[in-house]
């Protein structure tokens, strides 16, 4: 598979990756970003998008091999986004960060750092502690307020990264008022997440003049839609959430099944040590290239 992401878009390279995406929106009528869950599976995606998501949900699966529901520390997920960027540092990386890790003072922090880094955008979100993945049951919003003073002091603190404010609400009043206040304080875009039809997404695009996001996830709340229906009531970005992640989990109980009925016989089917490796020193090469396409 030979990498076909268009880089014309990258010609400004004083331009900061939230910049670039803020013109993306602007030239592209929907952007997919696919969920990764480590640098490999990173490097696999980025050979067929060119936007990469940092799901929560996928990183406390790979990271910790915990659910997804507090673990996090933000120190790991800075140092997961970095190894990332190094590799991709053409591609558009959105970062869930979750509520902030907690503190106000903290978010801000992260989002500083991942700006640096590169990162084109993050998805600070309305839960309170214990939080939920926001495709499960149980979960706690913040006091609007408390949001919004965060929120505000995160887009005080960034100098150009793209913030998408996400609401776990599930009523579709309290979505609409939750996502009228995120637009009015600042923020660049709307995730309203585990939503169950497109009739919400069709509400949040009459009243708010903002990019709307939607959080595709295999078994989640929300159905499965074509980025066509998306495209069709207004969806700017498409998030999905774990796709690498859920493929890897099947291959890897079909391996393990197979090799424990074959008696520890081991067969190479469509991987081994040379398409492996192959796709290893291709991202060394590319990323080499690029490095020296920038030196220049």
């Amino acid at each position: 598979m030979v990498n076909t992401t268009d880089y014309s878009t990258f010609n400004n390279m004083d331009a900061t990756f939230g910049s670039r995406l803020r013109n993306e929106l602007m030239v592209r009528d929907i952007i997919p970003f696919i969920g990764v869950y480590d640098v490999f599976s990173a490097s696999i995606a980025a050979r067929y998008y060119d936007g990469i998501f940092i799901s929560g949900f996928g990183f406390a699966a790979s990271y910790y091999g915990l659910p997804d529901i507090g673990f996090i520390s933000w120190s790991d997920i800075v140092a997961f986004v970095q190894r990332v960027k190094t590799l991709l540092p053409q591609h558009y990386i959105i970062v869930d960060i979750d509520d902030g890790y907690v503190d106000t003072e903290v978010a801000c922090h992260v989002v500083h750092l991942l700006e640096n880094i590169g990162a084109a955008g993050v998805i600070l979100e309305d839960q309170k502690r214990p939080r939920r993945c926001g495709h499960v049951d149980g979960k706690l919003l913040m006091d609007l307020d408390d949001y919004l003073e965060k929120l505000k002091k995160v887009l005080a603190t960034r100098q150009d990264i793209f913030v998408v404010a996400r609401t776990d609400a599930s009523d579709i009043d309290e979505i609409v008022r939750r996502t009228k206040a995120f637009a009015e304080v600042g923020a660049d875009a709307i995730l309203a997440d585990g939503i169950k039809d497109l009739e919400v997404i069709k509400t949040l695009k009459s009243k708010l003049d903002k990019p709307l996001l939607f959080n595709q996830i295999a078994g989640g709340k929300s159905p499965a839609y074509g980025l066509q229906d998306l495209r069709e009531v207004g969806v700017s970005i498409v998030n999905y959430s774990t796709p690498c992640l859920f493929a890897a989990q099947a291959a890897l109980e079909e391996e393990m099944q197979r090799l424990k009925d074959s008696d520890g016989w081991l067969q190479k089917k469509n991987v081994g040590v040379p398409e492996c490796t192959a796709l290893l020193h291709e991202n060394l090469a590319n990323r080499n290239a690029l490095k020296l396409k920038l030196n220049h």
